[in-house]
């Protein structure tokens, strides 16, 4: 069995600003299913429930399509952008949307406020916020070890 000079390579320790860029970069995506998802969901009257399922699924969609935009000039086939996006955002999109949907749904009077309401968009606005603070340092931890957004750093 062949070593190459890199297989005993240990990525080194994270930065907190490129934590906070991953999370901002997987938070863009989240946020734009996430708004779009409470948006739908608040006009047109559904249940909570029917809300933050479309809004958590919305969040998927946009964080890996976005990913995946940003690795289109490496080369890949669909598949590995596909690949890529689930190694680099999977873990930050599922931690930024427990946090965001909790926020939306535990802040009374948030998720059945209207769209006309300052409650509504304080409420989301305050949930986003807290889904960046809670998910930066699992983004430094993943990176660290090589693993989230360290995916896709490596093809830059």
């Amino acid at each position: 069995m062949t070593h190459t000079s890199h297989a005993h390579h240990r990525p080194g320790p994270a930065s907190w600003r490129m934590a906070a860029q991953a999370t901002l970069h997987c938070l863009t995506g989240c946020a734009i299913g996430e708004v779009l998802g409470m948006v739908l969901g608040t006009a047109l009257g559904w249940h909570n429930a029917t809300t933050v399922v479309a809004s958590t699924a919305l969040a998927f969609v946009f964080g890996y399509s976005l990913t995946m935009w940003g690795v289109r000039s490496a080369g890949l086939t669909l598949g590995q952008m596909v690949k890529v996006a689930l190694a680099a955002d999977t873990v930050s999109i599922i931690v930024m949307e427990i946090i965001d949907n909790a926020g939306m749904v535990l802040i009374p009077g948030a998720m059945t406020a209207g769209l006309t309401s300052a409650l509504f968009w304080i409420s989301l606005a305050v949930s986003l916020a807290l889904a960046f603070v809670i998910t930066t340092p699992v983004n430094k931890w993943m990176i660290g070890r090589g693993k989230g957004h360290a995916v896709v750093h490596s093809m830059h």
